[in-house]
């Protein structure tokens, strides 16, 4: 599908058109210098340009999507006024934002339009990342959450990554750093963004070309008494970063060059810099228990070899180790968008890689754009998962005596697979909770269901996890009859899930490893589960699983069930599966 991209800044618009499928760029270009109130006279030129191209819809970039935007949106009156309600959390972006989809929508009224959110890859973060130490309650009113910023950009690098690395990003932890004028960190776990470095606003984080980054708030406030809000405001976002520090300039380059020359401002602003993004790569490595892959990308991060240098060198802890000269020879290209500047030996990639913020826009606009498809009327069966685990033979020979089989209690929905009559006693620092059913048969790992519940009971913090991906999980202590075990890891909690056939999977447009929303409606209480993992596999039975609290959430009982009402899913986007409640 052919999108036009569009990049409405306050005084410049960069655009491309896109072939969404195979990323051909059919045009590219920019209008600078753009007056005030001047956008639809020079998207008019761009249009003009872009007709021969015949674009079948149009995607906007949107810096800031608050609270209203978890996802791209196809953009009508509502959307538009609620992009509008966010300009005072991005007020150099979002009016630009709108000014360009204000004249797109005016010049072709006729093209579905699609705003594509930065802050939208990071909605789901978990609560203990994006909540602010301040009363909820305030928080709540005021919209006082991190947001985060570069979304499309993290995104793009991250499967990128994947792909050179040849393994399913839903097993990669990378840390990816958008090193430009603007510049953010992003921890991405399996997928899914779990941190990063831009807050409520893109004030928040690293220090950039002309934002000051992290700063004390006691700070904020004696600028606020001494200069007033809006002086602090403008110093703040304008006039501190390595600009600042340097007193010359915001451009990487020039203080490179400056540096060089011996100028102590400029040398300064680059050390400020370099330490802030290491710092983070460091903390972020510890939110996830270890690192892949860190990916350097954006103007500084693809450009600047001895900035890379800087940021990498002594983190061989984490097992981070690059080549000097590969380093400095590293070129990208359409053709090669991935440079690995690693040393053979490292036990982490580090990762040049062009990002292409366009592309993303423009798949995720097709993606929405077709989203007029008719519904298709299928449903699928809802199991509530209690409480569970699953044991390897050497656990199992230590918990119930050596040769000890698992006894069927009963069968359960998904083939092969069945409730045991063992039980076992789970003990956590602060509490125990005892006769958890082991499940059959034996696996090659230890693995331990709870819910969020059950994890404040035992007084142990234990990560959302797919089935299997129990490397860096929770420790606990398992007590069976004949002996107690020591997992030093292996306790999740389980992340919501959809087995589904290759059959299955094809009559609800889905594939392994997509991520859908599911909405419950028609029941004693609607509610939307997002973040739903497709686990596709001949063996399996058509069947969503959701644990204890999250069926209390929706005051669901078994038998559930719900009904398709659409379904669109695909590379590295988000798909959609709206069903009925039933009985």
């Amino acid at each position: 599908m052919r999108i036009l991209v569009i990049n409405s800044g306050s005084s410049s618009i960069k655009y491309q058109v896109v072939e969404s499928e195979s990323g051909e760029v059919l045009l590219k270009g920019a209008t600078e210098r753009i007056a005030a109130g001047g956008h639809a006279e020079a998207l008019a030129g761009i249009l003009e340009e872009a007709a021969a191209h015949t674009p079948q819809a149009v995607g906007h970039r949107v810096v800031h999507g608050g609270r209203s935007f978890t996802d791209s949106a196809r953009i009508d009156a509502s959307v538009e006024a609620a992009i509008e309600s966010c300009v005072p959390l991005a007020p150099l972006h979002n009016p630009a934002n709108l000014a360009g989809i204000r004249a797109a929508r005016e010049v072709l009224p006729d093209l579905p339009q699609v705003a594509v959110f930065d802050t939208a890859f990071h909605a789901r973060m978990p609560n203990r990342a994006r909540s602010y130490a301040l009363p909820q309650d305030l928080a709540e009113e005021y919209g006082i959450v991190r947001y985060g910023f570069h979304g499309s950009s993290h995104s793009c690098v991250a499967q990128r990554a994947a792909t050179h690395l040849r393994r399913p990003l839903t097993e990669l932890r990378l840390i990816s750093c958008h090193l430009g004028n603007g510049a953010s960190v992003c921890a991405i776990e399996y997928g899914t963004s779990v941190e990063t470095s831009m807050g409520m606003t893109p004030l928040e984080g690293l220090a950039m070309g002309t934002r000051s980054g992290d700063l004390d708030p006691g700070a904020v406030l004696t600028l606020c008494s001494e200069l007033g809000i809006k002086e602090t405001d403008t110093l703040l976002n304008r006039k501190s970063g390595i600009a600042g520090v340097s007193g010359i300039s915001n451009d990487m380059r020039d203080l490179e060059a400056k540096a060089a020359e011996g100028h102590e401002g400029a040398r300064l602003a680059i050390k400020i810099f370099a330490h802030r993004v290491r710092k983070y790569i460091g903390a972020y490595a510890a939110v996830m228990g270890g690192v892949d892959a860190v990916i350097l990308t954006g103007g500084i991060g693809q450009n600047s070899a001895s900035m890379r240098q800087r940021i990498l060198q002594r983190l061989e802890f984490l097992g981070l180790q690059f080549e000097i000269f590969a380093n400095n020879d590293a070129k990208l290209s359409e053709a090669n968008p991935v440079v690995d500047i690693s040393a053979s030996h490292a036990r982490a990639r580090s990762l040049v890689v062009a990002t292409n913020e366009e592309l993303t826009i423009a798949r995720e606009t097709a993606r929405l754009a077709k989203a007029d498809a008719p519904a298709t009327d299928l449903s699928i069966p809802i199991a509530i998962s209690a409480r569970h685990l699953h044991l390897d033979r050497e656990t199992m020979d230590i918990l119930f005596g050596k040769g000890a089989e698992l006894e069927v209690h009963k069968k359960i929905s998904q083939p092969g697979q069945f409730a045991s009559k063992q039980k076992v006693n789970l003990i956590g620092p602060r509490s125990r909770i005892d006769g958890v059913r082991v499940l059959g048969p034996l696996r090659s790992k230890n693995q331990v269901e709870v819910s969020r519940t059950d994890e404040y009971k035992l007084g142990v913090d234990a990560p959302i996890r797919g089935s299997g991906k129990v490397e860096g999980s929770a420790p606990i202590v398992l007590e069976g009859p004949k002996g107690t075990v020591e997992l030093s890891e292996g306790l999740i909690c389980a992340r919501r899930h959809i087995h589904m056939t290759p059959a299955d999977a094809e009559a609800f447009g889905v594939k392994q490893g997509d991520e859908v929303e599911v909405a419950i409606t028609g029941g004693p209480r609607d509610l939307t589960f997002g973040d739903v993992l497709v686990r596709v596999k001949s063996s399996y039975l058509l069947e969503m699983h959701i644990d204890t609290d999250e069926a209390n959430a929706a005051e669901l009982s078994n038998g559930a069930e719900g009904d398709l009402i659409y379904s669109s899913a695909g590379e590295g986007v988000q798909g959609c599966l709206r069903k009925h409640a039933g009985s």
